[in-house]
């Protein structure tokens, strides 16, 4: 596992008390302590208090960033980037693991653009038999097919003038992208049992934990396609490189399960928080969510109670994606090259590719010199 030391330089927005602890919470958590060293420890606590005021959402005024808790500078690129491509009305294209909070980053782009007045319609691709996505879509006439006893609406009529989030675009079949192609260049589309033509004006943001550009390749996902939808990347980090917002994130959920339950939890021990950040969270900020309410709803006095974390053996038994893999090839190239990305004894060298390619890949899979574990952003 990975270093989880991280330095003051890059804890941003919190107070002098509360980095004195993130940082020491990070020494910690490096460090074996004897069982002897832990009973001393036992009885020092982090009061939650102090990081809830930097759990507030990111940004000011209309730039704000509803839902979004974090201040590390991983965090703060994406925020940079939302904000960036939110007054436009180009396709947005949110690349990251399972968990990393995607549709908040597509709610963010809404928000903070012109269409903000307007519907934000959401649709999980996934989550629809295949055989009735394009009806979720473009809707279908009464009689279009069997069952279709009434006329129905797509999800673009419904978000016409706004904004269309189409989460789980990867497992959008052949058959329906040349579909949707047409409608991202031509803003048209048909219902089903239809020959009427409507026009829509909807931007949309897709997204997507697969590796598209994978996909391609291997003939699953039309190129044409990918590269309309791949307009404005933003590839979201996972929780293993926003190590200074772990804290933040459990204060924040901490007072979120807590107020829902009606339980006044305030503190938690410093031997618990830097197993928090120890953790590697392959499920990120979704995972750590649920273990937190899981916390909550245990927790009987004022400071919280930990449940076990799972062992890092049934994590390393978790299957590793093509992708992840690839992640972690490209990042240990870099780290042996000191992250030198060309020359001679450059990462691109030492992994057989061009440097364009590297770099590329790099910005779709959110590597950064800045975010690497144990490294100050320079």
């Amino acid at each position: 596992m990975a270093s989880v030391a991280y330095t003051l330089h890059n804890v941003f927005a919190v107070s002098p008390k509360a980095a004195r602890e993130i940082a020491a919470i990070h020494r910690e958590s490096e460090n074996r302590t004897t069982p002897s060293e832990a009973e001393s420890r036992r009885g020092s606590y982090i009061d939650l208090e102090q990081y809830l005021k930097c759990s507030q959402p990111a940004g000011e005024g209309r730039n704000q960033v509803e839902g979004i808790v974090g201040s590390s500078p991983a965090l703060r690129a994406v925020l940079d980037q939302v904000r960036t491509v939110a007054p436009t009305d180009s396709t947005v294209l949110i690349e990251g693991e399972t968990g990393t909070g995607k549709e908040l980053i597509a709610h963010a782009i809404h928000t903070q653009s012109r269409r903000r007045g307007r519907p934000f319609v959401k649709l999980n691709c996934a989550a629809i038999p295949l055989d009735l996505l394009e009806s979720e879509l473009f809707g279908h006439e009464k009689g279009a097919f069997t069952g279709a006893v009434t006329q129905k609406m797509g999800r673009f009529e419904a978000a016409d003038g706004g904004t269309l989030f189409l989460d789980e675009i990867g497992d959008i079949p052949l058959e329906l992208q040349s579909k949707l192609l047409r409608v991202l260049q031509e803003q048209e589309f048909e219902r089903l049992g239809s020959t009427y033509t409507r026009r829509v004006d909807v931007r949309i943001v897709a997204a997507t934990n697969q590796d598209l550009a994978g996909l391609v390749e291997d003939k699953q996902f039309r190129m044409d396609l990918y590269y309309r939808l791949n307009v404005f990347p933003i590839a979201l980090p996972p929780l293993r490189l926003r190590l200074a917002d772990i804290p933040m994130l459990v204060a924040h959920f901490v007072q979120k399960f807590g107020g829902r339950m009606s339980k006044k939890i305030s503190r938690i021990s410093k031997d618990d928080m830097a197993a928090l950040v120890r953790y590697p969270w392959p499920g990120n900020i979704r995972e750590l969510q649920n273990f937190i309410e899981r916390a909550v709803i245990l927790t009987k006095g004022d400071v919280v109670k930990m449940p076990p974390l799972p062992s890092e053996t049934l994590t390393r038994m978790q299957p590793v994606t093509l992708r992840d893999a690839e992640r972690d090839h490209i990042l240990k190239a870099l780290e042996e090259s000191n992250w030198v990305v060309g020359g001679k004894h450059g990462a691109a060298a030492r992994l057989g590719i061009a440097r364009t390619t590297l770099i590329d890949k790099m910005r779709k899979r959110g590597l950064s010199r800045e975010i690497a574990p144990g490294r100050s952003a320079s």
